[in-house]
This record gives structure tokens, sequence and C-alpha cells, in this order.
């Protein structure tokens, strides 16, 4: 009952398909049930001969080929098709759920799983579930079946039950005793497959980094270490399954061989009747294909258990809660952010800000400044809700972000980080991701301001140009230029740049630096910098270190005042 209950969210998602899913249950439940009645049909027509009843034998016979072909030939090919359509739609419902809820995520979910064992459950352990349905039902019918067939054979002999009773009994005693083996070993299995999947999407995506860093032996061994790994489980799992293969065939053999000798023994001795003999017949090979079917359908049912368990990890927030937000709306914003009284530290690690404060004025140009690790990315982190802060709370013009929709939230603060992510699609497209309605006319307005426009209008095609994964086709400065204007498009009104020109050349660090000086006007501009030379001229430049604000002023004030400060940017001077 407990495995039963993962199946829950894949019923939730049955919906429209649920008159279907009846029907084909029903139709699949008669045709178990009209199958009992074949072995018991051709004993009687069988019967009817050796008495000489030819006529009994033709109506025995005619009724068991109307069952065979409105049942057997038709009703049940079409509730099989139904079902399987049935199925691949809620498998793929369950694929895009599971992928939207991934989407929503907290951040430290991805720190903690890699990124192949979460595209697993949303792919692979997916499409796991295909026919779960049908195999279930097919199961079901076949057991409710084979009751009514164990009440027909003691009615007729109970030593026969008795015999059928006991070494199905022994086999369901093994199933119970291999089928937690065979499950911890697949789910081992899967886990290293995450690890498989996760290696090959990673060497895919860095593949530059991979040639240039001298890396690919590396990842080569540490890709056959894995590979080894799985090979190791899957070679555990034939022979754990192999075992049982053996046990059950020689509980099969027992039971067709010891069924037969006993109904040929009691016909002998005019204890059963031909009927019933003949019936038998057909109804042991039925209890073999039971067992077999069985085995089959435990097998699977233990995969499938592990497939949607790992599945429902994500959609019912075993891992990990959903992101929440408020109901509040923001509009026409001004841009003022204040953070007040802030304490936060990552998931295992020390405190990273420690009752920090910190109130930043609309329509400038801030900088927050400092040594790596102080704290300065994570104020990002926190404005943008990518995590939220252990105590405190961070305002957006007098309101505190928890209480904004997300709509709100993503609409009003945007971010240009050290390494923008640009999707494998046309510049355009990347565009219209951030706005499906927007113009060509606008694209090329904000590709403009962002000083990228004459580059993309020198290629072949354009705005159409696909570009490589991660933005391979464009040099750090383009992909730069890029992010913002595609971010300008979003029309936000506070825009944090994380480091945006720390990597790049003095040409596009220049180009960036007039986009920033051109946005202040209308926006709130805060920018985390190690080159100290994008920012001497930011209306604000504050010192961050420990997690605290330290020091707060001009470049002019600070040279004079902080030794920090003057140490940061002689540093900076010296290796200019």
């Amino acid at each position: 009952m407990k495995n039963l209950k993962e199946f829950k969210p894949l019923i939730k998602l049955i919906g429209k398909e649920k008159n279907k899913l009846i029907i084909a249950s029903i139709i699949i439940f008669i045709h178990g049930i009209a199958e009992i009645s074949t072995g018991y049909l051709n004993g009687k027509a069988v019967e009817s001969i050796t008495k000489m009843e030819l006529k009994n034998a033709i109506i025995y016979l005619l009724i068991y080929l109307g069952i065979e072909l409105t049942i057997d030939g038709f009703l049940i090919h079409k509730a099989n098709s139904m079902l399987y359509k049935v199925e691949s739609i809620l498998t793929r419902r369950l694929g895009f759920n599971t992928y939207k809820k991934a989407l929503d995520l907290p951040a430290v979910a991805y720190e903690e799983k890699s990124s192949g064992e979460i595209i697993n459950r949303i792919t692979n352990d997916a499409d796991t579930l295909s026919f779960a349905f049908g195999r279930i039902l097919n199961m079901f019918s076949s057991l409710v079946a084979s009751l009514i067939i164990i009440v027909y054979i003691f009615i007729n002999s109970w030593i026969i039950g008795l015999e059928i009773v006991v070494l199905v009994s022994i086999l369901l005693v093994v199933i119970k005793i291999y089928n937690p083996k065979l499950k911890n070993i697949h789910k081992e299995r899967k886990s290293e497959q995450d690890k498989f999947t996760a290696l090959t999407t990673e060497s895919i995506r860095g593949i530059r980094e991979i040639k240039t860093l001298g890396i690919k032996n590396s990842l080569i061994n540490n890709m056959e270490d894995i590979i080894k790994m799985i090979y190791k489980k899957s070679e555990k799992e034939i022979d754990l399954q192999k075992e049982f293969n053996i046990i059950s065939r020689f509980i099969k053999s027992i039971l067709e061989v010891g069924t037969f000798i006993l109904c040929v023994i009691l016909l002998y001795y005019g204890k059963v009747s031909l009927t019933f003999f003949i019936a038998m017949t057909y109804y042991i090979y039925r209890y073999m294909w039971l067992i077999e079917n069985l085995n089959d359908f435990m097998q699977t049912y233990q995969k499938t258990i592990v497939s949607i368990s790992r599945v429902n990890e994500i959609l019912e927030n075993k891992l990990y809660e959903d992101e929440k937000y408020g109901k509040k709306e923001l509009k026409n914003i001004k841009g003022e952010i204040e953070f007040k009284n802030v304490i936060f530290n990552y998931p295992n690690e020390d405190v990273t800000l420690n009752d920090f404060n910190l109130k930043i004025e609309p329509y400038k140009k801030i900088a927050i400044v400092g040594k790596s690790g102080q704290g300065k990315s994570t104020l990002f982190n926190l404005l943008t809700r990518i995590f939220d802060p252990n105590k405190g709370e961070i305002l957006l013009d007098g309101v505190n972000i928890k209480k904004l929709t997300e709509e709100s939230l993503r609409s009003n603060i945007s971010i240009i980080r050290q390494e923008p992510f640009i999707f494998n699609r046309t510049i355009k497209e990347n565009f219209e991701l951030v706005n499906p309605d927007i113009t060509l006319e606008e694209i090329r307005k904000y590709s403009k301001e962002a000083y990228i426009d004459e580059y993309i209008m020198s290629l072949p095609k354009k705005y159409d140009t696909i570009l490589g994964e991660g933005g391979v086709n464009l040099s750090g400065g383009q992909k730069q230029r890029l992010s913002i204007a595609r971010t300008l498009s979003k029309k936000s009104k506070v825009i944090l740049f994380d480091e945006a020109t720390s990597a790049l050349d003095n040409e596009s660090q220049e180009y960036i630096k007039k986009t920033i000086d051109n946005l202040v006007k209308d926006h709130t501009v805060i920018i985390v910098a190690h080159r100290l030379s994008t920012i001497i001229d930011a209306d604000i430049i504050h010192i961050v270190e420990k997690g605290k604000v330290t020091e707060t002023g001009t470049h002019e004030e600070l040279l004079n005042s902080s030794e920090t400060y003057k140490k940061l940017y002689t540093k900076e001077s010296l290796n200019s």
C-alpha cells in the first residue's frame, strides 16, 4: 500500500482521459473473466464427443469461437490501444510537470544535486512509467480470474487446489525475498546512471575548456570508472535475476508435472470428470503464464516504483520546498533598495552576511567593492531571491521582496552576470524568450544601446543568426553586450552588474561602461566589481568586508580615507 501511494501524482494527471481508462479497465477485466470459460468449454466439447453428443460439442465450440472473436479478437485490442494512448499522454504530462517543478526548485537543489540527476528524473524516469497502467490492470484482471479458477478447482478436487495454492505461495515467498534486492540494486544502478548523464552533459557543454585545458584523458578515465561501476551493478542485477529465474522455473515445473500426474490418477479412479481434466490442461498453463508474468510484472513494478519515487521527490517536494512568493504587485517603482539587519549563510558554510545594513537610492550608479569572499555577489543572490536571508529583510520601494509576486520581482530586477547564459537559438529568439511580443525594431533599439547592433548586422543572417550553446560563437564582450540588450528589453527598473567587466578587454569594457552610464538616468544601477577602473565615476562606492559595509564614499573620498580601498586600487594599478 505504501508503494501504491507513489502513483498518486500520476493519477492526478488522468483528467479528461479518465473515461477512456475506465472503459479500457472494464474490457480488460471482462477479457480476463471470459478467458476462464475457454478451458471449461473445451472440456465440455471433448466430453460431449466421448458421449457421441455432436450437437452439444459444436455448440460449446461455437460459444468458444464467439468469445475469441469478440472479446479476444477485437475488444481487448481496442482496450489496449486506448490504454497505450492514455499512458503516452500521462507520461508526457508527467515529464512536463516534472520539468516545470524543476524550474521552481530553490537554488540549493542545484547545488546539492547534479544537473545530470535532475535531467534523468525529468526524461528517463518519466518515460519508465510508460505502460504502467496497462501492466497493472492486466495483472489485476489475471489475478481475479485466477482466484475464480482456483475456486472451480477446489469444488472439483481439493487435492489439486491445495497443491496449486502451496506451490504458488512458495513462489510468492521467493518473489518477496528477491524483489527488495532487485529494487535496491536497480536504484544503485540508477544513481550511477545519473553520474554518467552529468559527466556527459558537462563534457559536451564544456568541450572548448576540455580541449584547451588538456583534460580529455582525465575525463575519459572518470567516465571509464563510472561505466565500470554501472556494469558492475548491472552484472549484479543480472545475476540476481538469473538466480530468481532458476528457482521460479523449478517451482513452475513441479506445479505443471505434479498437477498433470494428480489429474491423471484422479481421472483413472473416477474422482474427477473428463471436462475437469481437459479444463485443467488449459488452467494449469494459465497458472504457469500467471507465475511467469507475475515475475516479469514484479520486476517491472519495482523499477517503476524506483522511477516514480525519484520523480515524486521533485513533484511532491520531498527533497526541497518550492520557492514561495507573495501576492503584492509593484507598478511604476522608483528602484529604492534597502537591506535591513540581514544575516545569511550558504548551506554548510559560515556566516556570509552578518547584520548587514545598506540603503540604495534610485537613479544612481552604485558600486560594491571588496576582497573576494566578503559577500558582494551574495547581495545579488539575495536581492534576486536565488536565496533568502536567514534573518532580516530586503525592501524594494519599502516592500519586503518576499511579499512580491514572482512576476513583480522578476520584471523589476534584472542581473547581468560575469558569464551570462545565452540560449542556443537565434539572436532574435533570445529576445523573444524575454518578451514574446517584441519587434525587430525594438530589438535593434536595445542592441544599439548596448553597442552590439553594428556587429549583429555584419553577420550574414543578422538577427536570425543561431548562437551556439551558451553563446560560444560570441566573444566575452559580445556576450555581455547581448545580455545587456536582452535585459534592457525587460525594462527592469533595477539592473545589477555582477563582475560584468572583470574578464573583458579594454574596448569591450569601455562599451559596457558607456551602456551603464546611459542607464543611470532611468534606472537604479548596482555594480559588484573587482576592476575598480569601471566604477571610479560611481555616485557611491560601498566597501564590504566580513559581511558588512565598512566604508562608503566616492572614489576620491575613499582614496583619501580608506586604507582598504587604497590598497585595492593600488594593487589594480600595479597589475595594469
